[in-house]
């Protein structure tokens, strides 16, 4: 196929034009009744160069908009004013992923958003990830209260000592773990 002067002519392609009733070659492409998309190019008509050029005579993208939103929309930053979903602080926090439809058999989306948990409380202080393992240990959900934290210390410290659980030292990993938590969440400053 050799292309000349006209930008787009595409010569011996032996189509003929789409337009009703006209006999020429159809050289030009222009988008057909399916654009392009994440499934492909979409389809194409083909006309010749006359038809080519009505058919984009009456294309306006800009038909219905106002002056304003004219000139904003050819401004050459267009677009770039706003946060995107993606780039926002709480992308994925606030709302289900755009995939949260889709069949996951396997399960190898959902677990990993399932792993992503929220990074603060919804009384808006932070929580870090050396806390977050702390609420872990403890077993207490990320908007425990400081009443929560102690009522649970206290309850798994009676579970886990052996002096108060018949002198069963198999806990002691469990009971220091516990104490470390603990000493670490009553600084911070979400349980302040």
């Amino acid at each position: 196929m050799k292309h000349d002067r006209f930008h787009g002519r595409v010569r011996g392609t032996q189509r003929p034009c789409d337009w009703p009733g006209c006999d020429l070659a159809g050289e030009f492409r222009a988008p057909g009744p399916r654009g392009s998309s994440f499934d492909g190019p979409g389809d194409y008509r083909w006309f010749c160069l006359d038809h080519v050029r009505e058919f984009n005579a009456g294309y306006d993208w800009f038909a219905g908009m106002t002056p304003e939103e004219i000139l904003a929309a050819q401004h050459p930053v267009h677009g770039w004013d706003r946060q995107t979903r993606a780039f926002s602080p709480t992308a994925g926090i606030d709302a289900a992923p755009r995939w949260a439809d889709f069949s996951d058999p396997l399960e190898a989306i959902s677990a990993r958003a399932r792993a992503r948990k929220p990074t603060e409380r919804q009384d808006g202080r932070p929580v870090t990830a050396e806390e977050r393992r702390a609420l872990d240990t403890m077993g207490l959900a990320l908007d425990a209260t400081r009443h929560d934290l102690r009522s649970r210390y206290s309850d798994l410290v009676r579970r886990y000592h052996p002096d108060r659980n018949g002198g069963d030292r198999s806990f002691e990993a469990k009971l220091q773990a516990v104490v470390e938590a603990y000493q670490l969440l009553r600084k911070a400053a979400a349980f302040a």
